[in-house]
């Protein structure tokens, strides 16, 4: 079996929403699983001392713009969330517990999250908010909530965090295709073109 493509992401990435919607069918097209992984983004800005685009000057302007534009030429629905960025600890928590009992369900349930925060504009911060998103693929909120304050679960998240930086991850979102890196959602075309071509 070919190796997986890894696909990072935070949560509340613009660009890894958009990345979501195609990476799965696009992998699929050379018969390659891809593994979903969450990770922190606020600990890979702290390693290479940037900051989010939208606090930058210029850039804000233009990413906004380019989200929504990006959302309508996928069509796509897009909410621009207030507050944004947001931390998004209880989210990827939530995915790494409920991908370890069905790793469809984790999948259901971050693309949930992207549709919640991105499509509806909802803050998605809040373990109650994962919790009800959870709700949707069978487990009860009381079960999820417990299993956000899990010391696995934490130490789970905090590990994926960890190697991602150490794989060399510092944007979301980031795919790595048989060790080679591609870094953004405008590179999907690259990352097709590797698979086909095993590299160049």
């Amino acid at each position: 079996m070919p190796n997986p493509v890894e696909f990072y992401f935070d949560f509340s990435s613009p660009y890894a929403y958009f990345a979501a919607q195609q990476i799965d069918r696009l992998a699929s097209g050379f018969e390659r699983e891809v593994v979903w992984k969450p990770m922190l983004l606020g600990v890979a800005l702290k390693e290479t001392g940037a900051v989010p685009p939208v606090k930058v000057p210029l850039k804000g302007d233009y990413v906004k713009n380019d989200w929504a534009r990006l959302a309508r030429f996928q069509d796509l629905k897009w909410t621009m969330p207030d507050p944004f960025p947001i931390a998004t600890v209880a989210a990827a928590r939530a995915f790494y517990w409920i991908e370890g009992q069905d790793a469809a369900k984790a999948r259901a349930f971050a693309w949930d999250c992207f549709l919640t925060f991105f499509g509806d504009g909802k803050d998605i911060s809040s373990k109650d908010t994962v919790a009800a998103i959870a709700a949707k693929q069978g487990f009860t909120e009381d079960e999820v909530l417990a299993a956000l304050e899990d010391e696995a679960v934490k130490q789970r998240l905090k590990d994926e965090t960890a190697w991602a930086v150490e794989k060399g991850v510092f944007g979301s979102p980031f795919i790595i295709v048989d060790g080679e890196g591609f870094w953004g959602a405008d590179r999907l075309w690259m990352v097709k073109r590797w698979l086909k071509s095993g590299g160049w």
